[in-house]
């Protein structure tokens, strides 16, 4: 698609509505149903002077990772551009959010979905779609490794990427991500080294602490082991519950988290500790995904 033709008026014209809203300590949830009766959802996050959004890119998700509400409702279909792209449509103009930073992190892999997510990437950034800059838009995968290559070839250095690795070796990544049996971790690293960064960029390593799984002395030392190669932040996340999984995770106390981010720090990585927004509405990291 050539991001110039579509003219952002026109997302109005779809016939996609608002199912449900939810709000909680100014977080807002928003529930569309898409064309053919199948439902997504998507987080406007409040910030101090603007506002971050978070975006689906697929009806469910085909990656099955253990401790997400979104793998565990299975897979419906990819979603178009115009049905991303709508979503930061919805939340300027119905909800009136000033949308500065855009992340495609809610339900679907974005890399398995990847013609449209770029074109729709390319629409967001454009000075004549809604001129929000690749540098305030971040991209989280699963890491699948073809994608990744793909995602190079676009040459979108100011892009940010986010993997979301949660393990600090194969034996536990494999057992909560199956993606990790066709990607495996060394071929994922490799992938990585490979991303063209900007000289003071760095990728964002998502790691969701699970009790008693991932987050011993012994994980801290082979996670920096592992990133050692690489130009990282971690983002330190506590595992949320879920409604419909099978599969139920533990989640670490604060005492739990102080711990490992020590155990991380000491191995001189640079952490931040994420808190759980949205918890009450089954907003937060992992728990997107109502049943279609």
């Amino acid at each position: 698609m050539d991001t110039s033709k579509l003219n952002i008026l026109d997302l109005n014209s779809h016939s996609n509505s608002i199912e449900n809203i939810v709000e909680e300590d100014g977080l807002i949830k928003f529930v569309t149903r898409l064309n053919d009766g199948l439902c997504i959802e998507s987080v406007i996050i409040p910030m101090s002077s603007y506002s971050t959004l978070c975006v689906s890119s697929q009806v469910g998700c085909k990656m099955g990772c253990a401790f997400c509400e979104t793998g565990s409702n299975g897979f419906y279909r990819n979603l178009n551009t115009e049905e991303i792209v709508g979503q930061i449509y919805t939340a300027r103009f119905h909800f009136g959010y000033e949308i500065r930073n855009v992340v495609i992190m809610g339900m679907g892999e974005p890399l398995d979905n990847f013609d449209n997510v770029s074109q729709a990437i390319g629409i967001i950034s454009d000075q004549r779609g809604f001129n929000i800059a690749k540098r305030h838009i971040t991209l989280s995968t699963v890491g699948m490794a073809e994608g990744l290559k793909k995602l190079s070839g676009l040459g979108w250095q100011d892009l940010k990427l986010a993997i979301s690795l949660n393990a600090p070796n194969d034996k536990i990544r494999s057992r909560i991500m199956p993606i990790n049996h066709t990607f495996p971790m060394e071929k994922l690293r490799k992938a990585l080294m490979d991303y063209p960064l900007k000289r003071k960029s760095v990728i964002f390593i998502e790691y969701v602490l699970i009790k008693g799984l991932n987050d011993t002395r012994e994980s801290a030392r082979q996670l920096a082991e592992y990133l050692k190669p690489l130009k990282t932040k971690v983002n330190l996340i506590p595992v949320n519950p879920n409604t419909y999984s099978d599969t139920r995770f533990e989640t670490p106390s604060q005492e739990d988290m102080n711990r490992f981010y020590s155990w991380l720090t000491e191995n001189g990585l640079f952490v931040r500790k994420r808190t759980a927004r949205g918890l009450g509405l089954m907003a937060a990291c992992g728990q997107l995904g109502e049943r279609n």
